[in-house]
């Protein structure tokens, strides 16, 4: 069930870079115009066809952003984490969303307001720069996945979502061999048996929930090698 509501985190708020550069009255509006839409598992949070009305962060939880086709066939092309930004294209442009948001576990987003996204692109140069390394990183993971669903093995995928590329080097990530099959594009068993190989490769530890990376220079090692599976 969807909910929307004023209030948000300011301690996600006071974490970016450029708020502090900004003017106090436009510090301010940024504070007290974001607001936040909670779902459950499963939620459409966001669909395809709706206006645009800002510029989206994952406050807690996991979404995946996908397409359907003519044909009905289901395109997941990027799954985005708490603490990251998404949508700043579609923000960036005066056409409706290309794509539909779904939660994959309960999660909470922070909207930052078009309006408010187009105020501070004039006023901010920190902002336009943090926007610029954003769309960069998003644009080399959008690369990357589009790649991967046409060329790399089902080890190469699994192991290009858990790489840095997309979890900016944590050891420790909270996902499930569920949530993995569906950024992946892969059934869980086809990702169970990838992570039971890793495993027993040494390289990484497989918990509920939760996966731990124990060798990552060999696990990047496997986006630039074949797999014979």
């Amino acid at each position: 069930m969807l909910t929307i509501s004023n209030r948000t985190s300011p301690v996600f708020v006071a974490s970016q870079p450029w708020l502090d550069r900004l003017p106090h009255t436009l510090r301010t509006r940024v504070i007290n115009e974001v607001f936040s839409i909670k779902g459950d598992k499963g939620d459409v949070l966001l669909r395809a066809g709706e206006p645009v009305m800002g510029w989206y962060a994952v406050l807690s939880g996991l979404v995946k952003l996908q397409t359907h086709s003519p044909d009905g066939r289901l395109s997941v092309f990027l799954g985005v984490s708490a603490g990251d930004w998404f949508g700043e294209g579609s923000a960036l442009k005066s056409e409706k969303r290309r794509y539909e948001v779904v939660a994959l576990r309960d999660t909470a987003l922070m909207c930052l307001p078009l309006p408010l996204f187009d105020e501070l692109r004039a006023a901010s140069l920190e902002f336009n720069q943090a926007l610029v390394a954003q769309m960069n990183k998003r644009l080399s993971q959008s690369m990357a996945v589009i790649e991967a669903g046409r060329v790399r093995s089902p080890q190469q995928r699994v192991a290009l979502y858990l790489s840095r590329l997309f979890w900016h080097g944590m050891k420790r990530i909270e996902l499930s061999q569920e949530e993995l099959g569906h950024l992946a594009g892969l059934s869980r068993q086809t990702v169970n048996k990838v992570l039971q190989r890793m495993q027993l490769d040494g390289l990484v530890a497989i918990n509920f929930g939760r996966i731990t990376i124990l060798d990552e220079p060999a696990l990047a090692a496997l986006l630039t090698t074949a797999d014979s599976d």
